[in-house]
């Protein structure tokens, strides 16, 4: 979805994008709820941070506006991250504003990126005993 927000004087086209837990990590993310959502709210805010980063997409410095919701429509168990992201950014100079109309599809760049980074996240948080794990899941 874009829209267009105005802040004081100038007009910013913005984007709603969205990332989901992937429902494979939805049980770990419901006995490690701290955890897991922090690090799904990291993977998202990294992954677009990066993607703006980039020269090939905008090439620029971006603020985000992000929301956690952990319960789908259907009132099920559905962690996933709303973010506004600006459709432009500050150069990295700092010089000038670096407008973009219009940003590729995070499924089109970031598609695979937010997982495998939630995957490594997880088994480092693992590895630092930081999850627990609770009847069937119990080892």
């Amino acid at each position: 979805m874009v829209g267009r927000a105005r802040s004081g004087t100038v007009t910013v086209p913005y984007f709603h994008v969205v990332y989901t837990l992937p429902s494979q990590l939805r049980d770990i993310a419901y006995q490690n709820k701290r955890v897991v959502y922090n690090l799904l709210m990291k993977a998202a805010a990294d992954t677009t941070l990066a993607i703006a980063a980039d020269p090939k997409r905008l090439g620029a410095r971006i603020g985000i506006t992000s929301v956690l919701h952990t319960w789908g429509s259907a009132l099920t168990h559905h962690p996933h991250v709303h973010m506004i992201v600006p459709g432009g950014g500050i150069s990295f100079d700092g010089a000038r504003w670096s407008p973009r109309a219009r940003l590729p599809h995070p499924h089109q760049c970031a598609g695979a990126h937010v997982p495998r980074k939630m995957l490594a996240m997880l088994m480092a948080a693992h590895d630092n005993g930081e999850l627990k794990f609770f009847n069937t899941h119990a080892v």
